[in-house]
């Protein structure tokens, strides 16, 4: 989160007087509801956006544009282009691309946060406003990381990135924050979920209308589309890369899941837990391998990081009980740096994400490579 929802001073006078008046916090409560987005943004239209609203169509060629890496270039409206300082576009541009988050809703947020690092209020350049934020994309110094630069070091808590590549984390340098902030998007629910991201940046519900509202502004299509490799139609991407017919099925199945809540324990149709969605992956190739991350991670051949291929299994040291010798989190492989997952009740729905980014990680599995695995295969053959 960056601060908590502010106010202007005119929607803070009407408060005053409400209160004053006698007016109970109902009546408070719509004033602020109507006058708060009213006095920021003048003639915006607030509501809240339907899912056809927020992702317009177009898939296809999107995701043929991704090949070239046309689309984020293309989809620059004139509006973003004449307020959006050509530094910071291009740095929403690159950490969209690279985290796979909207770049349109990163510079939405970096508009509503510093008008894009030209706003002259505290904390801004320096120091921290009053809530205790600070730099271009106004991050909470404990949600940074608890410096306002720090270096950039295995497991560091927090949201501090190295955009610049000078080994720091600074709150104040825009390629850091954004980097910084396009990670805190996806860890909650980008580019899937924008809604629930964007509140968990600012818990306000006006503040996310209003992001969202700016987002749909900067794009030259008026929409809010999905990055190409969280696009359902470039799953075929995913499943045509697979190696053979068995690895096929397996990605198959686990794509199709897509959007379907965490839950824990959980092996279908309706919700999965993170090894379910393997388990059940593996069962819709004919094939058995065992239902739990513990039981998972000691099965498949273990094989060094930059050789996993898809339907290879990646492991992470997560959650209470585990450790570098006993995995907790399981995701699998669909394309080189990328796996579905199902994190989290918390971390949104199933979806591909990246995991070269992700702390932490344990290991490489092939289940494929298991004696057990093989002998299944050949008996399916004959």
């Amino acid at each position: 989160m960056t601060a908590p929802p502010r106010m202007t001073p005119a929607s803070t006078r009407v408060v005053r007087r409400l209160a004053s008046a006698g007016r109970d916090w109902r009546t408070i409560a719509v004033a602020l509801i109507v006058i708060v987005p009213a006095t920021l943004f003048g003639s915006i239209i607030l509501m809240t956006p339907s899912p056809s609203i927020l992702f317009g169509g177009g898939a296809a060629e999107n995701c043929a544009q991704a090949a070239t890496g046309e689309g984020a270039a293309a989809d620059v409206s004139q509006t973003a282009q004449g307020d959006i300082p050509a530094d910071y576009l291009e740095l929403y541009k690159k950490f969209g691309k690279q985290i796979g988050v909207q770049w349109n809703v990163l510079a939405a947020i970096g508009k509503r946060e510093t008008n894009h690092g030209r706003s002259t209020l505290p904390g801004v350049r320096s120091g921290t406003n009053y809530a205790g934020a600070a730099g271009p994309m106004q991050f909470l110094i404990s949600t940074w990381g608890g410096q306002p630069r720090m270096k950039i070091e295995p497991g560091i808590n927090g949201y501090a990135s190295d955009g610049d590549g000078d080994g720091y984390g600074d709150v104040y340098d825009p390629a850091d924050a954004i980097l910084g902030a396009a990670k805190m998007l996806k860890r909650n629910g980008a580019p899937d979920d924008l809604r629930r991201a964007i509140f968990v940046y600012n818990r306000a519900t006006w503040y996310v209308d209003q992001v969202l509202e700016i987002a749909k502004r900067y794009a030259a299509t008026g929409e809010i589309g999905l990055p190409p490799d969280a696009d359902p139609a470039c799953d075929s991407g995913f499943v045509d890369s697979a190696p053979d017919d068995v690895v096929r099925k397996i990605l198959e199945y686990a794509l199709a899941q897509r959007g379907k809540p965490y839950r824990w324990g959980g092996t279908g149709p309706d919700a999965f837990d993170c090894s379910g969605i393997i388990y059940m992956a593996y069962r819709n190739a004919g094939l058995t391998i065992p239902r739990t991350t513990f039981g998972q991670w000691p099965f498949g051949v273990k094989i060094e990081a930059g050789e996993e291929q898809p339907g290879d299994l990646v492991f992470f040291n997560a959650g209470p009980g585990t450790s570098e010798d006993n995995p907790g989190h399981v995701g699998m492989v669909v394309s080189p740096g990328k796996m579905i997952e199902a994190r989290c009740t918390l971390c949104g729905p199933i979806k591909v994400s990246t995991y070269r980014d992700r702390p932490n990680i344990v290991g490489f599995t092939r289940p494929l490579a298991n004696e057990t695995v093989t002998e299944q295969l050949k008996r399916a053959q004959t």
